[in-house]
């Protein structure tokens, strides 16, 4: 019952969310802006750019377009990282506009950012690039080098959307192999791994990736009831050039089992959301489609004008493929019209454009439809020519499918010229794939039939409807009594919510004061072990033997310094995080003041990676300095003869990753001094509860290592410590 009432309410609370969400996307634009105009600091002012780029691209296509050059400019004086950002999202909008030939020159422009990246997350990124790269050119030995490193990377940092795009790319470099059933399964992978990661807009993308493999085996109605689901996925996820596209595509399965009423609906939905987001190359090619449409229904006239004004929006974008479909549907339109020279003519021009997009399978569709036109003016040795062609580009590339409308128009050539062995043998071929032949006839019919079933189930519910009014009159009293015991009901139920949403919110608070006494209690160990009392009184030590001394200089530098440590122990010691510039400066204080009570008898140093201070990354407060001193009080750092404490931040996979190494005697040299490993395992305990603190709160699973500096001699302690990456505004 508890489960019950947990489920229905928050299914209830999500509803309600559906309006405020909706409601709450229209103000999106002017926050992105005024974050980005408000913004002082350079760096942060970069990505605020970005993040306002990117919402054009679901947005409104014309103004990305205007924005890229203005965000490459502004990375030039940013981290690679960030040059690195500027250059994907320019691809992004070449991609946007249709530009293929920019678009591929421009992934090739990443290679070298492999090398000058240390993050894992930008390698996939590139990875992913690379390998879309040589799918298109069909190097798959290649893409698929780049893919399995983008997993085994992928996988290292776990990240559910990484592995999600990286099966959607091994199932469309599978698909293009003619690997059916090992595409399948990567994409089915990719829909698992998206599923978890929560983003809409890439699970749009992985089940219309299943659909376009459906389509590409010839299986068109379950390629349309995938794409559905992708469609109603990219609604939610507010994609508006996925919606376009998935409109467009769904359009054109619907015009291939020659549903064209449908087809043109769906055609004119894409031309709608396209104009919409002002991607007019996208609404250029739901015009072509519109044409299409209009050349079923020999509406050609109509049909020519719409297309060669398609040609001249899309000449704008030099969007190669859309140009090869307008000018083939344009020699679809004169061969149709019988006007054969025509109809070359235009066959040429679609063959220019998909040669120079390097589209195999529209080459092979334009070499058929050449080959038909020379068999209808009588020069069948031409029209042989071109379907061979054909069919050799099908055969050699794995587009099978459109073989044997080809072996059929071959089989036609031979018996016009009175070769009737050829033409049987060729027949003969056609035949073997009959029943893939009536894979569109059967869809039509399916489709047919479910329509018919949906107006029978609506004729039925009408009757139903009239019965139940009548029965309804009949039974008035049973009706009434049945409503007051449906009231009780409801009544009843509504108690039970509130019931159930008390015992929640109960076991919430509860949960969170148990949190809150966790955190208490261990800041106040965690002080209590920063302030060593030991150290206290050793600094107070070193401090008289000083005045004893007389050394006024010595006594006065090791005061200030001992004395604005403490200050700044105390002041950050109870904050959950404080700036990494800060636990800086109160190591150095540390160590400095350590190294003063010793007579400089070790170096340390103290390194960061330039990265974290532009992005103001924050830590939790002197998570090192148990460390630290395990390594001078009880590793004898003093002892040794050129002894070292080296502290190194970095960033490391989407995590902070601290490392701590020093040279002194070692953890196994230690062990004899019972104090100092009693000392050793209480930081370490601190510590461990802290990271899992931080684990539990932010999701993410921080760790601590520790093993030996040298580990032949077992001496020197080597410690790595990753904690959540946080900043300064993520912390706000």
């Amino acid at each position: 019952m508890y489960r019950f009432i947990l489920s229905f309410s928050i299914g209830f609370v999500c509803l309600l969310g559906i309006s405020k969400t909706a409601l709450a996307g229209n103000a999106d634009e002017s926050s992105y802006r005024k974050a980005y105009l408000t913004e002082k600091n350079g760096t942060k002012k970069f990505w605020r750019q970005v993040a306002l780029g990117k919402y054009y691209q679901l947005n409104n296509v014309q103004k990305a377009d205007s924005i890229r050059y203005a965000i490459i400019d502004a990375s030039r004086v940013e981290s690679d990282s960030a040059k690195l950002q500027a250059l994907i999202f320019d691809l992004r909008v070449e991609a946007l506009l249709g530009n293929k030939t920019a678009y591929y020159a421009k992934i090739l422009q990443l290679q070298p950012y492999l090398s000058r990246t240390d993050s894992k997350l930008n390698q996939v990124h590139i990875f992913h690039l690379l390998a879309e790269y040589h799918i298109a050119f069909r190097e798959f030995e290649q893409a698929d080098i780049y893919l399995t490193e983008a997993l085994r990377f992928s996988k290292r940092v776990r990240s559910y959307a990484l592995i999600a795009e990286t099966n959607r790319l091994l199932a469309k470099l599978n698909m293009e192999q003619n690997k059916r059933d090992a595409s399948l399964e990567f994409a089915e992978m990719s829909i698992q791994y998206a599923r978890r990661s929560t983003d809409k807009s890439l699970m749009a993308k992985c089940v219309n990736m299943q659909s376009a493999i459906y389509n590409f085996f010839g299986q068109v109605e379950l390629s349309v009831s995938k794409n559905f689901i992708a469609l109603q996925l990219a609604k939610q996820a507010n994609d508006y050039p996925q919606i376009a596209q998935y409109q467009r595509e769904i359009g054109e399965s619907q015009y291939q089992i020659f549903n064209f009423d449908n087809a043109n609906n769906f055609f004119m939905q894409s031309r709608e959301t396209a104009l919409k987001i002002q991607d007019y190359r996208l609404a250029g090619l739901a015009d072509t489609d519109i044409g299409l449409v209009k050349l079923a229904k020999k509406e050609y006239e109509e049909a020519i004008a719409d297309l060669k004004r398609v040609v001249h929006t899309l000449q704008a974008y030099n969007d190669q493929d859309g140009l090869g479909l307008a000018h083939k549907y344009l020699g679809n339109a004169f061969n149709e019209q019988k006007k054969y020279d025509e109809a070359l003519r235009y066959y040429n021009m679609a063959l220019v454009y998909f040669e120079s997009a390097s589209n195999r399978s529209e080459i092979a569709s334009v070499y058929h439809l050449v080959g038909t036109v020379f068999a209808e003016q009588g020069k069948y040795k031409n029209a042989l020519n071109y379907l061979n062609r054909s069919i050799d580009i099908r055969s050699q590339y794995g587009y099978i499918g459109g073989i044997y409308p080809s072996y059929k128009e071959i089989a036609d050539v031979y018996k016009k010229t009175g070769n009737m062995k050829l033409a049987y043998e060729y027949l003969d071929m056609y035949s073997d794939y009959s029943d893939s032949a009536r894979i569109v006839e059967v869809s039509a019919k399916i489709a047919e039939l479910s329509e018919l079933y949906r107006s029978e189930q609506r004729e039925r519910l009408i009757a139903i409807q009239a019965d139940s009014i009548e029965l309804q009159r009949k039974e008035k009293e049973n009706t009434e009594l049945r409503n007051i015991f449906q009231m009780y009901i409801i009544i009843g139920f509504i108690i039970l919510l509130a019931l159930g949403a008390f015992i929640i919110y109960n076991r919430w608070k509860q949960r969170n004061i148990r949190q809150l006494q966790r955190e208490a209690e261990m800041n106040q160990t965690l002080l209590r072990s920063q302030m060593n009392p030991h150290f206290v009184f050793n600094a107070m030590s070193v401090i008289q033997s000083y005045i004893y001394e007389n050394d006024t200089k010595n006594s006065t530098k090791f005061l200030i310094n001992f004395s604005k440590l403490m200050r700044l122990i105390l002041e950050n010691s109870s904050k959950e995080f404080i700036p990494l510039t800060t636990e800086i400066d109160i190591l150095n204080k540390y160590l400095e003041t350590q190294k003063l009570r010793f007579g400089d008898r070790f170096e340390y140093e103290v390194s960061v990676n330039q990265q974290l201070l532009d992005e103001e990354t924050v830590i939790p407060p002197m998570i090192t300095q148990p460390f630290i001193e395990n390594a001078i009080e009880h590793g004898q750092l003093h002892t040794i003869e050129g002894g070292f404490i080296h502290v190194r931040f970095t960033k490391d996979e989407e995590m902070l990753h601290v490392m701590i190494e020093d040279n002194g005697i070692g953890r196994k040299g230690s062990k004899n001094n019972k104090k100092s490993a009693e000392h050793k395992s209480m930081a370490m305990k601190i510590t461990q509860d802290r990271i899992n603190n931080l684990s539990y709160k932010y999701k993410i699973l921080g760790r601590m290592e520790m093993e030996d500096y040298d580990k032949e001699l077992e001496t020197g302690t080597l410690v790595n410590i990753y904690l959540p990456y946080r900043t300064d505004g993520a912390n706000g």
